[in-house]
């Protein structure tokens, strides 16, 4: 933020540093619930409040029992594989879809791309709640819609995990799509017409000449899609099964059931995976900005 001139009036000073003390109290009431969480996950006691010997300090109301009983639970172990085997192919079908849909909606002559747009990102913008029940619904007696009627598939994906798997790769799919869109803005079309000229095919136009430029804003949109299916809870809990409880999941189920402090441990363990994870999408962006000439911000 930049200093005031000299010449500055009475208003022009008041409200310049009223301004810094509301982007304080916004920033202190965003962050405060999620950084009080880290120091009591390491309560030696097992609540969710701190302790006269946490506030006092004292070596003695600090443990990382809780983190030990994260890392040899089965309970908690068997969530974060279920997590781990989820999210990294829900994010692969997230970036293959989304980014061939931006490429595609990228090209002024394709018809209604604004309803199209509108529509492959509705799942940001509809409530979660709706979006799983619907999913509910469609998984457990799925069908090909056709103009002679539908067919029913002799299959349900209610309770497999590769009804998880599509139903988060949905919910990420408009990550990806908005992130791509973003970098494409910049690309120079030309680029691709002179590979075609040169004899190249379509794929390898697209692997040696846009997908280098327009990577940063793909595994920026990936990021996001793995960070939207590692901590989605409410779709898991309509689509999935026992066999398919995630690490939110399991959180959840602490939360009502059993009132487990290692909720805390996990909470600061995501929280700190979210940090690095949003540290390497601000990276990707400067360097995106820096690949379009624009200069970073």
């Amino acid at each position: 933020m930049s200093a005031l001139p000299s010449y500055a009036t009475t208003g022009q000073r008041i409200w310049h540093y009223s301004f810094r003390v509301i982007c304080g109290l916004i920033f202190f009431f965003l962050i405060a619930p999620i950084v009080v969480i880290i120091p009591l996950s390491f309560n030696a006691e097992n609540f969710f409040t701190f302790t006269p010997e946490m506030l006092s300090l004292d070596p003695a109301g600090f443990s990382t029992k809780h983190y030990q009983d994260f890392f040899t639970s089965s309970d908690w172990q068997l969530a974060l594989r279920n997590s781990l085997k989820i999210a990294p192919v829900a994010t692969f079908l997230s970036v293959s879809l989304g980014t061939l849909a931006a490429i595609g909606l990228s090209q002024s002559h394709v018809p209604f791309r604004r309803s199209i747009m509108a529509i492959l990102i509705s799942p940001m913008i509809v409530p979660l709640i709706i979006s799983a029940t619907g999913m509910y619904f469609f998984y457990s007696n799925p069908y090909i819609p056709t103009p002679f009627g539908r067919i029913d598939l002799p299959f349900t994906l209610t309770g497999t995990y590769w009804g998880v798997v599509l139903a988060h790769a949905a919910l990420g799919i408009p990550f990806v799509i908005i992130t791509v869109t973003a970098t494409l803005v910049g690309f120079d079309q030309s680029l691709t017409r002179a590979a075609a000229n040169m004899g190249a095919n379509p794929v390898t136009t697209f692997f040696k000449v846009q997908m280098p430029l327009i990577l940063p804003g793909v595994v920026s949109g990936g990021l996001f899609a793995f960070i939207t299916s590692f901590d989605e809870v409410v779709v898991v809990l309509f689509v999935g099964s026992a066999g398919q409880k995630t690490l939110p999941w399991q959180m959840f189920t602490g939360l009502r059931e059993q009132i487990s402090p290692t909720i805390l441990a996990v909470a600061t363990i995501l929280i700190a995976v979210s940090v690095v994870l949003l540290i390497v999408v601000e990276v990707l962006r400067r360097r995106s900005e820096k690949l379009r000439g624009v200069s970073p911000t």
